[in-house]
Formats: structure tokens, C-alpha cells, sequence
């Protein structure tokens, strides 16, 4: 996957901590979004994530913060938890401090992994463009949202379809009713207009 490599995980630990990261620490990641019952909040996510990221970092003002954030946000993933950003963040801080990183750092990758979990961009300088790229899906081309919308419903089908479609459809109407989706003029530019035809479409059709 493109962007999402060990070499890049060494480079970013290293400007984290100043040091090399225990070798155990990138499989864990690897096993963790490789579960079995994510079927979007998987590799192929944090790579779409870094590859947003990598277009636009000039617009981050901590970099290391943002990408480790990235890297860690959906790094515990339980779809009938509700404490999931806390896990992440919290095992991201532990790791962080395990391998000397600065405490300022570690609080600032919590806080945006926090941003993440209602999508709220006031808890951090970078939150707002952390958002845009966890919501950067939204946007996307048609096939790719509708893709992006069987995934999501695979990891809930423990959920009966009615109940289903009724919680998705008010997630959604919730973001739509936004005055704005994206933060960042950037994501606004290059999403908000698809974004707002895809979430119009999809809630329609849960709604029958």
C-alpha cells in the first residue's frame, strides 16, 4: 500500500523519540488493523490517510503529531465499543513514553486522536486537518463511497438492518447538516460538493 511501509513508520518514530522504535511495535499495528472483523477501519484507511496527509502536511503545524496520530487513530477498533479514540490514544501515550518521547508530544497525538472520535477540531491546532483527511471518504468518487458505505455496514452486521439503517441515516444527516464538512479550505476546495451528494444520496436510500 502506497505510503504505508515500515521504513516510513522508523523515519516517524525516530523524529518522535530519537530513537529507533522497539521491532515489535510496527507488527502490532500491522496485526491490530488487520483484524478480521474490520472490513474499513483496516491498513487500506491509514493508507488513504497518509496519502491525504502527504498532500497536504504544508498545512500542518506539527507534523510528527499529525502523522503519529494518524497512524494510531482507529489502532483499537471494537464497532460495539465506545471507548475505542481513548484505547488508541492511550496506547499510543504508552508507547510514546515507553521510548522517550517528549510529554508535550504524547499529549498532542491524544488530543488529535481524540478530535477524531466525534470529529471535533477545537481540541487541537491540527485537528481540523486531521478531520478532513478521517472524513476525506466522504468525498470520494461515487464507486468509492459506495464501497466505502458496504464496508461500514460488514463491520456492523451484527446490527439488524432497520436499526441499522435508521443509526446509519442520522450519522450521516448529522454531517450533512453541518454548515460545513470540511475545516481546511484545501479539503473544502476538493470534497465538500461530493461529499454533500454522496451523504444525500446514501441517506435517502437508508431511508427507503
Amino acid at each position: 500500500m502506497s505510503g504505508l511501509n515500515p521504513e516510513r513508520w522508523v523515519k516517524l518514530w525516530q523524529s518522535a523519540t530519537n530513537n529507533l522504535p522497539p521491532a515489535e511495535y510496527y507488527a502490532r499495528l500491522v496485526a491490530m488493523y488487520s483484524e478480521p472483523h474490520r472490513h474499513y477501519h483496516n491498513l487500506q484507511h491509514i493508507a488513504d490517510c497518509l496519502g491525504e496527509f502527504d498532500r497536504a502536511k504544508q498545512l500542518a503545524t506539527d507534523t510528527t503529531a499529525l502523522e503519529l496520530a494518524i497512524w494510531f487513530h482507529d489502532a483499537v477498533y471494537d464497532p460495539r465499543a465506545a471507548d475505542n479514540e481513548e484505547r488508541s490514544a492511550g496506547l499510543a501515550g504508552d508507547w510514546l513514553r515507553k521510548c522517550g518521547a517528549a510529554a508535550g508530544l504524547a499529549g498532542s497525538v491524544g488530543q488529535l486522536i481524540l478530535a477524531t472520535k466525534s470529529h471535533d477540531a477545537r481540541l487541537h491546532a491540527d485537528a481540523p486537518l486531521l478531520v478532513d483527511v478521517d472524513l476525506s471518504i466522504l468525498g470520494r468518487p461515487p464507486e468509492r463511497f459506495w464501497e466505502y458505505e458496504r464496508q461500514i455496514r460488514k463491520e456492523y452486521d451484527w446490527v439488524a438492518a432497520e436499526v441499522f439503517a435508521t443509526r446509519r441515516a442520522e450519522i450521516l444527516q448529522k454531517f450533512l447538516a453541518r454548515p460545513l464538512i470540511y475545516h481546511t479550505e484545501m479539503f473544502f476546495q476538493k470534497l465538500e460538493v461530493q461529499a454533500r451528494i454522496n451523504l444525500g444520496v446514501s441517506i435517502r436510500q437508508l431511508r427507503g
